[in-house]
Protein backbone atom coordinates (compact mmCIF):
# COMPACT_ATOMS: atom_id res chain seq x y z
CA UNK A 1 0.00 0.00 0.00
CA UNK A 2 2.33 2.55 -1.38
CA UNK A 3 2.09 6.00 0.16
CA UNK A 4 0.75 4.84 3.51
CA UNK A 5 2.69 4.75 6.74
CA UNK A 6 2.74 1.52 8.75
CA UNK A 7 0.41 3.13 11.28
CA UNK A 8 -2.09 3.89 8.50
CA UNK A 9 -1.92 0.31 7.26
CA UNK A 10 -2.56 -0.81 10.83
CA UNK A 11 -5.63 1.47 10.96
CA UNK A 12 -6.92 0.05 7.66
CA UNK A 13 -6.49 -3.49 8.96
CA UNK A 14 -8.21 -2.51 12.19
CA UNK A 15 -11.13 -1.04 10.23
CA UNK A 16 -11.45 -4.28 8.29
CA UNK A 17 -11.32 -6.18 11.57
CA UNK A 18 -14.15 -4.06 12.96
CA UNK A 19 -16.19 -4.81 9.85
CA UNK A 20 -15.53 -8.51 10.38
CA UNK A 21 -16.95 -8.09 13.86
CA UNK A 22 -20.03 -6.34 12.44
CA UNK A 23 -19.02 -3.02 13.96
CA UNK A 24 -19.11 -0.55 11.06
CA UNK A 25 -19.22 2.52 13.33
CA UNK A 26 -15.92 1.43 14.88
CA UNK A 27 -14.50 0.78 11.42
CA UNK A 28 -15.51 4.26 10.32
CA UNK A 29 -13.98 5.77 13.47
CA UNK A 30 -10.74 3.92 12.75
CA UNK A 31 -10.67 5.27 9.20
CA UNK A 32 -11.32 8.79 10.48
CA UNK A 33 -8.05 8.67 12.45
CA UNK A 34 -6.05 8.45 9.22
CA UNK A 35 -4.49 11.79 8.26
CA UNK A 36 -6.71 14.04 6.11
CA UNK A 37 -4.09 14.09 3.36
CA UNK A 38 -4.37 10.30 3.07
CA UNK A 39 -8.17 10.06 3.06
CA UNK A 40 -8.12 10.02 -0.74
CA UNK A 41 -5.66 7.11 -0.91
CA UNK A 42 -7.22 4.25 -2.92
CA UNK A 43 -6.85 1.74 -0.08
CA UNK A 44 -8.56 4.11 2.36
CA UNK A 45 -11.36 4.78 -0.12
CA UNK A 46 -11.84 1.08 -0.80
CA UNK A 47 -12.15 0.37 2.91
CA UNK A 48 -14.50 3.31 3.37
CA UNK A 49 -16.65 1.94 0.53
CA UNK A 50 -16.79 -1.42 2.32
CA UNK A 51 -18.02 0.36 5.46
CA UNK A 52 -20.74 2.16 3.49
CA UNK A 53 -21.78 -1.09 1.81
CA UNK A 54 -21.87 -2.88 5.16
CA UNK A 55 -24.18 -0.15 6.46
CA UNK A 56 -26.18 -0.26 3.21
CA UNK A 57 -25.57 3.46 2.90
CA UNK A 58 -25.66 3.42 -0.90
CA UNK A 59 -25.68 7.19 -1.39
CA UNK A 60 -22.37 7.54 0.46
CA UNK A 61 -21.07 4.35 -1.19
CA UNK A 62 -21.72 5.92 -4.58
CA UNK A 63 -19.83 9.09 -3.61
CA UNK A 64 -16.89 7.06 -2.32
CA UNK A 65 -16.85 4.94 -5.48
CA UNK A 66 -16.60 8.10 -7.58
CA UNK A 67 -13.63 9.19 -5.49
CA UNK A 68 -12.10 5.72 -5.93
CA UNK A 69 -12.37 6.01 -9.71
CA UNK A 70 -10.62 9.40 -9.59
CA UNK A 71 -7.89 8.26 -7.20
CA UNK A 72 -7.13 5.02 -9.05
CA UNK A 73 -8.32 5.28 -12.66
CA UNK A 74 -6.41 2.14 -13.64
CA UNK A 75 -8.09 0.00 -10.99
CA UNK A 76 -11.44 -1.63 -11.67
CA UNK A 77 -12.63 -1.45 -8.05
CA UNK A 78 -14.09 2.03 -8.32
CA UNK A 79 -16.03 1.05 -11.44
CA UNK A 80 -17.40 -2.10 -9.80
CA UNK A 81 -18.26 -0.30 -6.57
CA UNK A 82 -19.98 2.50 -8.48
CA UNK A 83 -22.18 0.06 -10.39
CA UNK A 84 -22.95 -1.92 -7.25
CA UNK A 85 -24.07 1.25 -5.45
CA UNK A 86 -25.97 2.58 -8.46
CA UNK A 87 -28.05 -0.58 -8.49
CA UNK A 88 -29.15 0.18 -4.93
CA UNK A 89 -29.51 3.97 -4.63
CA UNK A 90 -33.00 5.45 -4.59
CA UNK A 91 -32.99 6.76 -8.17
CA UNK A 92 -30.78 4.00 -9.50
CA UNK A 93 -31.42 0.45 -10.57
CA UNK A 94 -30.23 -2.31 -12.84
CA UNK A 95 -30.16 -0.26 -16.06
CA UNK A 96 -28.11 2.48 -14.38
CA UNK A 97 -25.69 -0.08 -12.93
CA UNK A 98 -25.30 -1.80 -16.30
CA UNK A 99 -24.77 1.46 -18.17
CA UNK A 100 -22.18 2.58 -15.62
CA UNK A 101 -20.25 -0.70 -15.87
CA UNK A 102 -20.31 -1.19 -19.65
CA UNK A 103 -17.35 1.19 -20.34
CA UNK A 104 -15.32 -0.72 -17.74
CA UNK A 105 -15.62 -3.91 -19.81
CA UNK A 106 -13.53 -2.23 -22.51
CA UNK A 107 -11.20 -0.49 -20.09
CA UNK A 108 -10.52 -3.69 -18.10
CA UNK A 109 -10.90 -6.56 -20.60
CA UNK A 110 -9.12 -9.05 -18.32
CA UNK A 111 -11.28 -8.44 -15.24
CA UNK A 112 -13.76 -11.34 -14.97
CA UNK A 113 -15.90 -9.71 -12.27
CA UNK A 114 -16.92 -6.94 -14.65
CA UNK A 115 -18.20 -9.40 -17.26
CA UNK A 116 -19.78 -11.49 -14.50
CA UNK A 117 -21.63 -8.50 -13.03
CA UNK A 118 -22.80 -7.46 -16.49
CA UNK A 119 -24.17 -11.00 -16.90
CA UNK A 120 -26.04 -10.61 -13.61
CA UNK A 121 -27.51 -7.28 -14.65
CA UNK A 122 -28.56 -8.61 -18.06
CA UNK A 123 -30.13 -11.68 -16.50
CA UNK A 124 -32.12 -9.61 -14.04
CA UNK A 125 -33.24 -7.36 -16.90
CA UNK A 126 -34.45 -10.53 -18.68
CA UNK A 127 -31.88 -10.05 -21.43
CA UNK A 128 -30.81 -13.68 -21.34
CA UNK A 129 -28.86 -13.69 -24.61
CA UNK A 130 -26.72 -10.81 -23.32
CA UNK A 131 -26.38 -12.53 -19.96
CA UNK A 132 -25.05 -15.67 -21.67
CA UNK A 133 -22.60 -13.60 -23.71
CA UNK A 134 -21.24 -11.83 -20.63
CA UNK A 135 -21.11 -15.04 -18.64
CA UNK A 136 -19.10 -16.76 -21.39
CA UNK A 137 -16.70 -13.81 -21.41
CA UNK A 138 -16.32 -14.12 -17.63
CA UNK A 139 -15.61 -17.85 -18.05
CA UNK A 140 -13.01 -17.17 -20.73
CA UNK A 141 -11.23 -14.71 -18.45
CA UNK A 142 -11.77 -16.23 -15.01
CA UNK A 143 -12.03 -19.94 -15.70
CA UNK A 144 -15.05 -22.20 -15.96
CA UNK A 145 -14.93 -23.81 -12.51
CA UNK A 146 -14.58 -20.55 -10.59
CA UNK A 147 -17.31 -18.75 -12.53
CA UNK A 148 -19.64 -21.75 -12.48
CA UNK A 149 -19.32 -22.09 -8.72
CA UNK A 150 -19.98 -18.39 -8.22
CA UNK A 151 -22.89 -18.34 -10.69
CA UNK A 152 -24.67 -21.31 -9.14
CA UNK A 153 -24.68 -19.51 -5.79
CA UNK A 154 -25.89 -16.20 -7.24
CA UNK A 155 -29.65 -15.57 -7.24
CA UNK A 156 -29.19 -12.96 -9.97
CA UNK A 157 -28.36 -15.77 -12.38
CA UNK A 158 -31.07 -18.17 -11.25
CA UNK A 159 -32.85 -18.08 -14.65
CA UNK A 160 -29.70 -19.63 -16.17
CA UNK A 161 -28.85 -22.15 -13.45
CA UNK A 162 -29.92 -25.22 -15.47
CA UNK A 163 -27.67 -24.14 -18.34
CA UNK A 164 -24.80 -23.29 -16.02
CA UNK A 165 -25.05 -26.67 -14.25
CA UNK A 166 -24.71 -28.39 -17.64
CA UNK A 167 -21.35 -26.79 -18.49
Amino acid sequence: MQGLEPSDIHRLNAALGWLGLNAPADARAELDTIAPALQSHPAVLETRWLVCAHEENWDDALLVAELERQAAPDDSSGWLHRAYALRRVENGGLPQARDALLPAAEKFPTEPVIAYNLACYACQLNQLADARKWLQRAVKIGGQKAIQKMALADEDLKPLWLEIKAW
